[in-house]
């Protein structure tokens, strides 16, 4: 049986009058957000849904359980007609969806309380309820949090929350609408792992929407959408091979196929592989095969030692701890004890599981967070000296003292929030764009004013006369990251802090928005702090980075340093970049690389060994080399 099946359904949003162009992929205001759709998903099937930003993927979610109504067209979900008013409330009884943002669906003070509001609106016992939440915190790792309030939770720990209050439904059809962009690691994989294991044991019908490939891939069908239609789908392994078809689409290719096109490139005939397993055999097999010209030692190159100065755009942290909601039953210890250097010049990565303290963090640097010693209210009763005290120097600011300028401290240090659609606020871009402007340089003139806005807009990727006037809530998720961007770098700060910049973006996006970080960088912004839990992201653009959990600093190194200990990665629930589980892969094959974990590197230093013949050796048990 058919659990969902769209028949010719043409849905579109209410439109400003501009219909987005291929080059515009992050548009919301094209004529159509779904144009014809026929579409069918078998009860007990998974499928992964593709697309760049504004394709229509949760347009095409949203009209599943009956969230939008189409404009045309037939939606049948679970042999219900879902154009029919009356049978919406059954619908949602059996089709759960998760949203990106987790706000969107919180809708209890209390954890329990959340998780059984929807199992409470359709009827279910109280007895079998309590159940349900036991069963939906325990596969979201959020037991321990059960009496906790839902607003003082992190980001992470909320889409945790969200995801719990739909498996508490035991829904027949479950929908994600990216709803693990914001998990660490680990807890995106137990998540994965619950669905998974509903879908196998208790053939739930499952759409994920996601833009991770390793989801995908556990897929039985992959679904790629382009502007509001559906231009590829089948085996995930062989959708995600189709490269002309994927960049049509503005999408990239996942991280293992293009290692392989490169070393194909550079004449090393590797087919094409989806994992590190099997991308591992084919360069070992490879690299057999060429002959041994000479011997087989592989000198590892140590990467230059970088060096940073100077205090403006310095970072220094001793001893910092944050409690929120201290002296009371809800007091939550966020930092313990933190020692951080942030060198002037650095690109620098921030990681750690979700709740480990990695926002709390960044909003010290620029005082959003204010140490007790900085606030006006506070009175010193004696003057004591503290054994361990608190240091925290941004930019040449002591964070410490109440006499600092914290108004220029925030003109030097830009902030840009996980949720981009919260920082903006004004009618039109320019005046969203303008509004930090105007409040840090109050003497500029209107024609000053007007060419440094759209110097910003036009630098972050948007065309400034199409959205100069536009509403920043018209604008798609892409569209606003870009416009919050704007809106920071637009007093040129020497210190750029983001978190999560990239969450929620699709591949290509991604790449956009890494790709404008280094540009920045490059011209004039200092240093730049990014938080993230894309392991890959802070491997190929971090110079160093440092590792969060339990509101402490477990290590601070280079990408090489940190990614090497796989086994550290995983106790504090993280993972490392696909090239650095190559590289595992092939040690355990009995092939060393020794490369700085970027996917450049890993090449080059593949093909430098093949060209050398040095593969013709293995690597013995005992650490010595043998003939192969």
């Amino acid at each position: 049986m058919e659990a969902v099946k769209f028949e010719k359904v043409h849905f579109s949003y209410p439109s400003g009058g501009n219909v987005a162009t291929d080059e515009d992929i992050f548009s919301s205001d094209a004529s159509f957000s779904l144009n014809g759709i026929d579409f069918s998903v078998q009860e007990g099937e998974f499928i992964a849904v593709l697309g760049h930003n504004g394709s229509g993927k949760s347009t095409l979610a949203r009209l599943t359980n009956g969230l939008l109504t189409p404009d045309s067209g037939k939606i049948t979900v679970l042999g219900l007609d879902a154009t029919n008013e009356e049978n919406l409330f059954n619908i949602r009884k059996q089709v759960g969806i998760v949203f990106q943002n987790p706000d969107n669906q919180t809708v209890a003070s209390i954890v329990e309380d959340d998780i059984a509001f929807g199992p409470e609106n359709v009827g279910i016992a109280r007895e079998e309820i309590g159940k349900r939440i036991d069963f939906a915190l325990n596969a979201v790792g959020m037991s321990e949090y059960r009496h906790s309030t839902t607003s003082r939770l992190s980001g992470g720990q909320k889409q945790r929350i969200a995801i719990a209050g739909v498996l508490a439904l035991k829904p027949r059809v479950m929908i994600l609408d990216e709803s693990t962009a914001m998990l660490d690691p680990r807890g995106r994989k137990e998540v994965i792992d619950v669905v998974l294991k509903l879908n196998k044991e208790e053939k739930i019908t499952v759409i994920l929407i996601t833009h991770f490939t390793e989801e995908a891939l556990l897929a039985d069908r992959a679904v790629v959408m382009h502007r509001g239609e559906i231009v590829m789908q089948g085996k995930p392994e062989e959708v995600l091979k189709r490269e002309k078809e994927l960049e049509k689409c503005s999408l990239t290719l996942p991280r293992p196929i293009k290692i392989c096109q490169k070393l194909r490139e550079g004449g090393l005939h590797v087919q094409d592989a989806l994992t590190s397993e099997t991308l591992s055999d084919e360069i070992v097999r490879e690299l057999e095969n060429i002959p041994v010209t000479l011997p087989a030692i592989w000198e590892k190159e140590e990467a230059p030692e970088q060096k940073f100065g100077g205090e403006i755009g310095r970072v220094e942290c001793k001893n910092l701890s944050f409690t929120y909601n201290p002296a009371s039953p809800f007091a939550t210890h966020a930092l313990n004890g933190v020692d951080l250097e942030i060198g002037a010049g650095e690109f620098f990565g921030i990681i750690g599981h979700t709740g480990s303290g990695k926002s709390t963090f960044v909003q010290h640097l620029n005082a959003l967070i204010k140490l007790p010693t900085a606030e006006k209210k506070y009175k010193e009763k004696r003057k004591k000296v503290q054994e361990n005290p608190t240091v925290l120097t941004v930019d040449g600011f002591d964070l410490t003292k109440k006499t600092t300028d914290f108004k220029a401290l925030r003109k030097k240090v830009g902030m840009v929030f996980q949720y981009p659609e919260y920082q903006l606020f004004a009618e039109t871009v320019f005046e969203d764009v303008a509004f930090g402007l105007k409040n840090f340089a109050e003497d500029l003139s209107e024609a000053e004013i007007e060419r440094e806005v759209k110097e910003a807009i036009e630098i972050v990727g948007l065309n400034y006369e199409e959205v100069k006037n536009r509403s920043p809530f018209e604008l798609s998720g892409g569209q606003k990251r870009r416009v919050a961007i704007a809106g920071v770098l637009v007093t040129r700060p020497e210190i750029l802090v983001l978190d999560e910049p990239a969450a929620g973006l699709d591949p290509l996006g991604k790449e956009e928005i890494m790709s404008l970080l280094h540009k920045l960088h490059a011209l004039w912004c200092k240093t730049i702090i990014v938080v993230s839990h894309d392991m890959d992201e802070i491997a190929e653009n971090c110079t160093r980075a440092a590792i969060f959990s339990e509101g402490k600093i477990l290590a601070v190194g280079t990408p090489k340093q940190l990614f090497e200990r796989s086994a550290a990665m995983e106790k504090a629930g993280l993972d490392v970049p696909f090239v650095a589980k190559l590289v595992n892969a092939l040690k355990a094959r009995g092939v060393e690389i020794d490369c700085d974990l970027t996917v450049s590197d890993f090449i080059e230093k593949i093909l430098k060994r093949a060209k050398t013949g040095g593969a013709g050796m293995r690597l013995s048990e005992i650490g010595g080399q043998n003939d192969a």
